[in-house]
């Protein structure tokens, strides 16, 4: 009998517990897939009017050793010094990114849409003495990079490694018609600069073995960062042997349904996050899989010409962007003929969605769940194997999961308890934060914050988030980052925010202020948290209330604004707010 219940209902052919990669570090599984797959096409960058450009397995392999070279050789950065991306999804992400692990040194995935203060505060935090960014945001560092670390800035154009009629037209459009290029007045480094220079020193002899002498399964390979359960930012510190497991742990989990050299995943989802990075990048690159970049999915007929144009067999994404296509009709009259399969993570796959995919596309999609501070993969439902909707699935091999009392011990099943997890896939910890990390990883388990049932069958089943953490879109929007925003702002004195759902985003930000007299305007309290805030984090709407509620010790209680929406006849019911 197996020892968790779970174990029964793999697939055939997947094995419970998955060995020690032999592979020391990353770049170690990316060197043998450029070897295996050297002339196939690795990356194609899909533009909304179907413009593209593409890399193949040895090109991505030769210019991440140009960009690990300059890092090393030419920029002077030492082994496990941090390198800041700021990118959207585009050719140049895994160039830089590949070449960062290959130079020993540890990637920062940056949200391209952060703003200025929040790109600082991970800047800073990080210690990154490099960042490689996207030119179009470039406007933003004269005022973040005084308060950094960062000496060097590489800049990447959108159409980097497109053709150049192609690249030239690209470039054109940005800076006469969208204006979408801002003037650079500050020392930078063109990428294209970058890898010539690292060619250069390349080709003079440079040992690549060398940067990754020290490197191995304990070494630094990204932070990630994440607001986990509390407010402010931290680093999820992701070692080489986190994410080559993980990624391990996951083609396990999916067998034969990703066929080796065979595969090709349109990639909607940002490369910066976690989900994306380990699942798409990695694990499709490990397997031979031909990646389809699309730098912004928003509208979705961004990926209309992505999907007429090129064999998409798998397609990961979160509830909304599936959501989101199946009202598309030009998706639903024409579904990809192609697809085999897709996989939602992020946010939870609502099972009305779940079953109009299957009825539209034909093809199975299944959810799986995750954290930064995992890698992300913790469960997932086994394709081949049994599959229960409005699930996430069971845990992928190695990993063991317990729903939990306040006390630490398990529940039964059927009872609500923390959602905790141990595996080789879990973090080191918080950078550069002990306490936070000794409250997150007890023993070597995870708590995830989220409340969860188990089935009988090891089945897993999102109940509620332990802590007030709002999910839009499946990006985490922490109440405290957004009231701290509110705050901040001259004329409020008191701020609140919560989650209320939303049927295209999951959830949205609501905000409960108190203002000072005179107040200012929903309209001029929504434009200050524009200037501060990313798009997502900025609330749907405002409330002005002449106090909030609070505990005997002066806290404010989030739960007892939830109660009002939900209230008989309080006039401000979920149903208008959705609505």
């Amino acid at each position: 009998m197996s020892p968790h219940p779970w174990q029964q209902h793999y697939a055939d052919g997947i094995r419970p517990e998955i060995e020690r990669p032999t592979e020391r570090n990353l770049a170690e599984l990316l060197r043998a897939s450029a070897g295996e797959f050297h002339d196939d096409i690795a990356f194609t960058q899909v533009m909304p009017n179907g413009m593209n450009g593409s890399l193949r397995y040895r090109e991505v392999d030769e210019l991440s050793d140009d960009v690990a070279v300059y890092l090393r050789d030419v920029v002077g950065l030492d082994t496990g010094d941090r390198v800041a991306v700021q990118m959207p999804n585009c050719l140049s992400y895994p160039v830089v990114a590949f070449g960062i692990l290959k130079a020993g040194c540890v990637l920062v995935n940056t949200n391209p849409m952060y703003t200025a203060s929040e790109m600082a505060h991970q800047f800073a935090d990080s210690g990154a003495r490099a960042l490689f960014i996207i030119d179009m945001f470039a406007d933003r560092l004269p005022e973040v990079l005084p308060r950094t670390e960062i000496e060097t800035v590489v800049t990447v154009p959108i159409s980097a490694f497109f053709p150049p009629v192609i690249a030239g037209i690209i470039t054109a459009t940005q800076r006469y018609w969208q204006r979408t290029l801002p003037t650079i007045t500050f020392d930078h480094t063109p990428l294209r600069t970058a890898l010539g220079k690292g060619r250069e020193a390349r080709r003079a002899g440079v040992d690549l073995d060398v940067y990754l002498a020290e490197v191995d399964h304990d070494a630094l390979a990204a932070l990630q960062y994440t607001g986990g359960t509390t407010g402010v930012s931290k680093g999820a510190m992701l070692s080489h042997g986190n994410l080559v497991t993980n990624t391990r742990q996951t083609l396990e989990m999916v067998g034969t349904h990703i066929r080796r050299g065979e595969e090709t995943v349109l990639t909607a989802l940002p490369l910066y996050h976690i989900f994306a990075f380990t699942v798409n990048l990695v694990g499709f690159h490990t397997m031979g899989g031909r990646n389809i970049l699309i730098p912004s999915p928003r509208p979705p007929n961004n990926l209309k010409r992505a999907f007429e144009n090129y064999p998409v067999t798998w397609l990961t994404g979160v509830n909304t962007l599936f959501n989101a296509l199946l009202n598309e009709r030009w998706f639903t009259e024409h579904p990809p003929k192609t697809l085999r399969a897709a996989a939602a993570g992020g946010m939870a796959l609502h099972a009305s969605v779940a079953e109009e995919w299957r009825e539209v596309t034909d093809t199975p999609i299944v959810e799986g769940y995750g954290l930064t501070e995992s890698s992300p993969v913790l469960t997932f439902n086994p394709l081949g194997g049994t599959v229960k909707d409005s699930t996430i699935g069971i845990p992928v091999p190695s990993t063991e999961v317990r729903c939990v009392d306040e006390d630490g011990a398990p529940v039964p099943p059927g009872q609500p308890g923390e959602l905790v997890a141990r595996g080789p896939q879990i973090m080191q910890g918080y950078w550069q934060r002990l306490e936070e990390t000794a409250e997150t990883v007890k023993d070597g388990w995870l708590h995830t914050g989220d409340i969860a049932e188990m089935d009988d069958d090891g089945f897993l089943r999102i109940v509620d988030r332990k802590k007030d953490m709002v999910l839009v879109s499946g990006f985490n929007v922490f109440p405290n980052e957004v009231e701290a925003c509110l705050t901040s702002m001259p004329g409020i004195q008191e701020a609140a925010v919560i989650g209320l759902p939303d049927p295209k985003t999951g959830e949205s930000v609501r905000a409960y202020v108190v203002a000072d007299d005179p107040a200012p305007t929903e309209s001029e309290v929504l434009a200050y948290c524009r200037a501060h805030l990313a798009a997502y984090k900025v609330p749907r709407s405002v409330d002005f209330r002449d106090d909030l509620p609070k505990s005997l010790i002066g806290k404010v209680l989030r739960k007892d604004l939830r109660a009002t929406m939900t209230a008989p006849g309080s006039g401000d019911g979920l149903a208008e707010e959705v609505a």
